[in-house]
């Protein structure tokens, strides 16, 4: 069998498979359009709009205070990021940067915001991309190992109460806690017994970080979890726990980012009503995404566009090496 044969095969192999997993993309994409529609079509949206007319200074000064201490943990994992490569960019522009692509990662999408404006950004300062994919491997990683422990244990303790109809009892939940939990403290082990500290994937090398900064990790990516959920707690009544709530956002996160729909938009909602109808209306929890998204989404996007085109239009920076 001649060369070009086998490239042929192999072409209409990666085809089909190229296929597949369009097909399989756009059938999700739809149930997951479905899920949305089925969970908020019995909302009262004049209500919704009455909701949102009741929040207050009093209110939404706290909920713009929790967001940018939210803002500033995430940044610091840029922070972690420059101590793991070893740039030498100073604090501030790093916070700024880490904004900036944190603000776009949540609207726009992980590819453009996450990895694409730390590109932009970090190489106008100097820093190489090798650096830049370090900065975002960390990123991801803190954000995750946090999400991971902290779900885990939600799930594993007290896990939400899902619909029957979605066919996930108690004790699966509580089974897939201890597996996050496990896999959290799987990667803290590594951190600190792994005799080979890199690690291959496909092209790239992971290089594992000490213990002490695995820990460092965890501790700011669940503050900024419990952060959030606290953010939204304060918007909704005083009914709703923030155990409730944290745990609504835990499983709406990774269903957004499951469902890859931009900024999750329709995902967290219907999250949030199914699992809050016993404690809130539909109505109040709609009208509490909605101001969230508001001040935590939009809001920050327009001040994060006006710093990128301020810096973008300010010129490339001289070298802070």
């Amino acid at each position: 069998m001649t060369s070009t044969t086998h490239l042929r095969r192999a072409l209409r192999r990666g085809l089909r498979w190229s296929t597949v997993k369009h097909v399989v993309g756009i059938a999700f994409v739809a149930l997951v359009a479905y899920l949305i529609y089925h969970s908020l079509r019995g909302v009262d949206w004049p209500q919704v709009w009455q909701g949102l007319q009741r929040y207050n200074a009093a209110t939404l000064l706290p909920v713009m205070g929790l967001a940018c201490v939210s803002f500033s943990l995430h940044a610091s994992f840029d922070i972690l990021g420059r101590h793991y490569t070893g740039h030498h960019l100073s604090t501030p522009r790093v916070m700024l940067i880490a904004f900036i692509a944190y603000i776009f990662n949540l609207n726009v999408g992980a590819m453009v915001g996450g990895l694409g404006m730390r590109l932009r950004l970090y190489s106008r300062a100097n820093v190489s991309g090798s650096q830049v994919a370090g900065i975002y491997t960390i990123a991801i990683i803190t954000n995750w190992t946090g999400y991971m422990l902290l779900a885990g244990g939600v799930l594993a303790v007290m896990p939400p109460a899902l619909p029957k109809e979605w066919g996930v009892t108690s004790w699966m939940l509580r089974a897939l806690g201890v597996l996050m939990l496990a896999c959290g403290l799987l990667y803290w082990l590594a951190c600190a017994k792994a005799k080979t500290r890199s690690i291959r994937f496909r092209k790239r090398v992971f290089r594992l970080p000490g213990f002490r900064f695995a820990l460092l990790q965890t501790a700011l990516s669940v503050t900024n979890w419990i952060v959030l959920a606290s953010i939204i707690n304060l918007l909704l009544p005083k009914e709703v726990t923030l155990w409730q709530c944290l745990a609504a956002l835990l499983v709406g996160a990774v269903a957004g980012a499951l469902a890859r729909i931009p900024a999750g938009i329709g995902v967290l909602e219907s999250v949030f009503v199914v699992l809050l109808r016993p404690v809130a209306p539909e109505h109040v929890v709609v009208a509490a995404l909605i101001a969230y998204r508001a001040l935590y989404y939009l809001l920050p996007m327009v001040v994060a566009s006006s710093l990128y085109a301020w810096m973008e239009l300010r010129g490339a920076p001289a070298p802070t090496r």
